[in-house]
């Protein structure tokens, strides 16, 4: 299988079924060695694209990951980005919001840590938590003081997600390039992941009985999905629906999709100036001496 991106990207428009998305698809690998090289070969071009991406200073790059717990967000981005120069690289991760920014509207708090030109920003959850937790868990936007949100929740989806793509087409607009990711994960295979965490003791740490109660509310959240999704994607910042069952594929396909977005930035190194050039010369001239 050769991983073309646009068969994992929602398209403009689109009305959303994820039952129609699928949670496992053919690998592209036939062995762990294979599985193995071909992220190593990805990982060293992105190395590659990010050094460029911080000589050219032109654009910054925003990965967005969202999913339910346990489908691989947090190995997807150590796997991926393990050979990315820590200095051009940040992740940061986005919990329940705290008394400070719950007086603040609700993407003050991710704002704040936008990746600068020539970096990459990783958002581990993110201001799209807003319409997906605070959907299935209306009562938070009481805790939010949004002026009568209870009263019409439509309205407050609607503008969220407006303000949300009205967000994004402005950073599009100043140089930021947003790939967003949506780990498609089954409902069977998180249930496996769960035992897995309490049967192996090193995994342990990874569970809590909040992972539990919350995947009680697993068709709430799948609606919340599915109508952010198809609200949110657009053609310069698209959703990607990456299938989460097998974490070694879903690396893989999410490593492609960032490399060919690189690849559209159509990027170089500046240019030397033939002034520059000279005055290099001249240096050089005087350490060889």
């Amino acid at each position: 299988m050769k991983i073309n991106s646009k068969d994992f990207r929602v398209r403009e428009g689109d009305e959303v079924n994820l039952k129609k998305w699928p949670t496992l698809v053919d690998p592209v690998y036939k062995s762990k060695d294979q599985y193995q090289k071909l992220l190593g070969d990805h990982v060293a071009e992105l190395s590659s694209q990010q050094q460029l991406l911080y000589a050219s200073n032109r654009h910054a790059v925003l990965l967005i990951f969202q999913a339910m717990d346990a489908a691989g967000k947090d190995g997807a981005i150590r796997h991926v980005m393990s050979g990315v120069n820590p200095q051009g690289c940040q992740v940061f991760s986005f919990k329940h919001p705290s008394a400070g920014e719950l007086q603040h509207d609700f993407l003050w708090r991710t704002t704040r840590d936008l990746p600068e030109r020539g970096r990459i920003g990783i958002f581990n959850r993110s201001y799209y938590e807003e319409v997906l937790i605070a959907r299935v868990h209306p009562e938070i936007l009481v805790g939010e003081g949004i002026p009568d949100a209870p009263h019409d929740d439509k309205t407050v989806w609607h503008d969220r997600y407006r303000s949300i793509v009205n967000l994004e087409k402005h950073l599009h607009i100043n140089g930021t390039r947003i790939i967003k990711f949506f780990l498609h994960l089954s409902q069977e295979e998180q249930r496996k992941r769960f035992l897995a965490r309490i049967d192996e003791p090193e995994k342990n740490w990874k569970f809590s009985n909040a992972d539990i109660e919350e995947r009680k509310f697993w068709k709430r959240y799948m609606h919340a999905y599915e109508q952010c999704l198809g609200a949110t994607t657009t053609r310069d910042t698209p959703w990607y629906v990456v299938p989460a069952d097998d974490k070694e594929n879903a690396r893989l396909i999410v490593s492609q999709i960032v490399l060919d977005t690189f690849e559209e930035l159509k990027m170089s190194y500046p240019r030397t100036s033939a002034k520059r050039r000279r005055e290099l010369l001249s240096i050089r001239k005087r350490l060889a001496n």
